[in-house]
């Protein structure tokens, strides 16, 4: 598992790259990719790598839209295979991020 990120030149967008499995062990490195960016409010995580993820990647999900500010933030999810990707619909997550 790595997680990689790239801030926009102007600031203005964080991308988060997820390889390997998605999971608690994540968590730290997951985190400490969107800290500092407070004044970001668009980010995109891509999952085009990623090979799995449970609830606890959910969860971080959740705590980067919090960072994102909740609502008012946009954080989209791109690049997911069909398993992820039906994971994210159970969950009822395309009713609070946008999913491509």
């Amino acid at each position: 598992m790595a997680i990689s990120s790239e801030l926009a030149e102007d600031g203005a967008r964080l991308t988060i790259s997820v390889s390997g499995r998605f999971d608690f062990s994540a968590h730290k490195e997951f985190r400490d990719s969107y800290e500092g960016t407070e004044d970001t409010r668009e980010y995109t995580v891509d999952l085009r790598e990623a090979s799995y993820l449970d609830s606890s990647a959910l969860g971080m999900l959740l705590l980067l839209r919090d960072h994102a500010g909740g609502d008012n933030g946009s954080v989209e999810i791109v690049n997911c295979s069909p398993d992820v990707r039906k994971i994210l619909t159970i969950s009822n997550f395309d009713q609070l991020f946008t999913i491509h």
